[in-house]
């Protein structure tokens, strides 16, 4: 059964991309409600991001390192790892919220969840997690695109009232597959071309050539041109908070130093999933959570 929901984001099922205004908020709390300050929030409504160092302290990064090469070890062939074309070597781990208490515990903290809901308003719960792994010398790009058009698309989620909390594991350089994000881009909603094949996802988390849901170079190059391309680097232990529908992406790794992270996904209680509005059925829950629970 197809959703009821009003579709206020369509794409794909069409020939070419188009860009529209974005039609909702960016910032559904305020600054009384969260660790950011005024200007943090206003900053963030306006680039699409915040940067924070020391987000989390040296010993936590130690342990998640040791989880990220634990998970990859003992899961195996599990759907929940996605392993590079050709090397093998881990990309990703999904879903380490459920399967590492230490993740759990962590992304529960008042200082990372709680930027969560000041800035979306709401009580919120993980729609994903995952250990981003990016060995030297030959870890992967992942192209540009929206998050919140995958999600809109492949999940079912129905507003852009989620965002994502990437927590950097290694030091990232300016030349190590860092994150890029074009600021102002998220508030351009971008309706991608193309249909979506079924469980296109085991195909999109490894493509390193432009997937479906992933705009033309014409749209790219003149976002790019309007708003600039910032490359964030840091020592382990920073952050980067970026709203859903920020364009981003990130090069490949051909340096001898590794880049990790810690990926976290927040979305709104009040925007739960409903049935995918391009996809012929929902990604597997490790890729978008059905578990609507509010952490606490």
């Amino acid at each position: 059964m197809r959703t009821t929901v009003r579709d206020d984001y369509p794409t794909r099922g069409r020939t070419a991309c188009e860009s529209v205004e974005r039609k909702d908020p960016v910032v559904w709390g305020s600054a009384a409600g969260g660790p950011l300050d005024t200007e943090a929030v206003i900053e963030y409504d306006r680039r699409g991001f915040h940067t924070a160092e020391g987000l989390l302290a040296a010993h936590d990064v130690g342990n998640l390192l040791e989880e990220t090469s634990r998970l990859g070890r003992e899961l195996g062939d599990d759907d929940r790892v996605v392993r590079e074309k050709g090397s093998g070597d881990v990309r990703s781990v999904f879903d380490v919220h459920r399967l590492s208490d230490l993740v759990d515990s962590i992304v529960r903290r008042p200082e990372i969840a709680g930027i969560a809901r000041q800035l979306l308003g709401s009580d919120v719960y993980v729609h994903q997690s995952r250990l981003n792994v990016k060995p030297g010398f030959r870890g992967g790009p992942f192209y540009w695109h929206s998050d919140f058009e995958t999600w809109h698309a492949e999940d079912g989620m129905p507003k852009p009232r989620a965002l994502s909390i990437s927590i950097a594991l290694t030091e990232n350089y300016g030349y190590n597959g860092g994150l890029m994000i074009m600021p102002g881009s998220h508030k351009t909603y971008v309706s991608c071309a193309g249909e979506t094949p079924d469980d296109y996802y085991r195909e999109s988390l490894v493509t390193h050539v432009p997937p479906t849901g992933s705009p033309d170079e014409d749209t790219l190059t003149r976002l790019a041109a309007e708003h600039g391309i910032a490359t964030f680097t840091g020592p382990a232990g920073s952050a980067t908070v970026f709203d859903s529908n920020c364009m981003h992406g990130s090069n490949g790794n051909i340096t001898p130093f590794p880049r990790s992270n810690l990926f976290v996904v927040f979305n709104s209680v009040e925007n739960t999933l409903v049935e995918p509005f391009a996809a012929s059925r929902p990604r597997p829950p490790y890729l978008g959570s059905r578990d609507f629970t509010p952490l606490r």
